[in-house]
């Protein structure tokens, strides 16, 4: 029996159930029949589903990040990511705009179906981004709102995209790169619930160049958690042409506990699943976690 604690699961006890496949099976579909390059999958069935947007890395396609998108949609998560801004130059500003077209798109078109009509919908108030690298930046800036201090404002033209129907709830971001305009400065304008997960071997973006300054900076409740043996690679899945020049590779026992620990948290923070609330800020086994902190807003 998995071990309990106050009607919550234990750390161990997440990681264990949550890294496993869900309950679901799984559809996927093409973002691009609505005009946005990507993917997204859905469970089979269900009605209100939570559904989130993930973000790639620099240079990375969208499908080497199936296997994560998949995972998330069998536990009854809506997963898409667009496939947009994967040049060398690449716009962080646009992929933020991108990761918010996706959800409105999961929030506001048929999903799924079959010959009796069935589909899948999703709740619009249980809406979430994520991103990995410069997606995790990207996210930020997603999520941004404009900050009654106007120091941000200061830096040019306005970078958040406020409204557009979509009510996000989270924001999760895997070793996460700082992006221009700068997701440190995003983060103070960003009072959701944040999880951060940085990489302890990571060259490409240290998580004092990074991941530790968004948590810092984080104008919500967050956590940070080091998983301290994986590099910035780790997440990915297959092979690309950017693993010659990027240091790490992809590993499994990264991709693992990111997937248990990401599906603990939006199911928690967009599902309402409290029992899986000690992934946010318990102790697991090879990382290291930073207690959440709340800021006033």
């Amino acid at each position: 029996m998995a071990s309990v604690i106050s009607g919550k699961l234990a750390p161990k006890a997440v990681v264990a159930e949550l890294s496993r496949p869900g309950p679901y099976a799984v559809l996927r579909g093409e973002l691009a029949l609505v005009g946005l390059p990507g993917v997204v999958f859905t469970p089979t069935s269900g009605q209100g589903l939570p559904a989130v947007a993930i973000a790639h890395d620099w240079l990375q396609p969208a499908a080497r990040y199936l296997g994560l998108l998949r995972h998330l949609a069998s536990w009854g998560i809506v997963a898409a990511a667009p496939d947009t801004q994967r040049g060398p130059f690449g716009s962080h500003r646009a992929l933020a705009h991108d990761l918010r077209t996706a959800l409105g798109v999961c929030a506001g078109v048929r999903l799924g179906g079959n010959a009796r009509g069935a589909a899948v919908s999703v709740d619009p108030h249980k809406l979430g981004v994520a991103g990995h690298g410069m997606g995790g930046g990207a996210a930020v800036l997603a999520a941004a709102v404009p900050a009654a201090d106007t120091q941000v404002q200061a830096m040019g033209e306005p970078y958040w995209e406020v409204g557009h129907g979509v009510d996000l709830q989270a924001v999760a971001t895997i070793a996460l790169t700082d992006t221009k305009p700068s997701a440190v400065d995003a983060a103070r304008a960003v009072h959701l619930p944040g999880m951060h997960l940085a990489f302890g071997k990571d060259l490409v973006s240290p998580p004092a160049a990074g991941a530790d300054l968004v948590a810092d900076a984080w104008g919500g409740e967050s956590s940070l958690r080091t998983l301290k043996k994986a590099t910035h690679l780790g997440l990915l899945e297959g092979r690309h042409w950017s693993d010659a020049i990027l240091d790490g590779k992809g590993e499994a026992a990264t991709r693992t506990l990111v997937r248990a620990l990401l599906t603990a948290f939006l199911l928690h923070r967009l599902g309402g699943e409290t029992r899986y609330a000690s992934a946010f800020d318990g102790a697991i086994k090879g990382t290291e976690v930073r207690s959440p902190d709340v800021k006033a807003s």
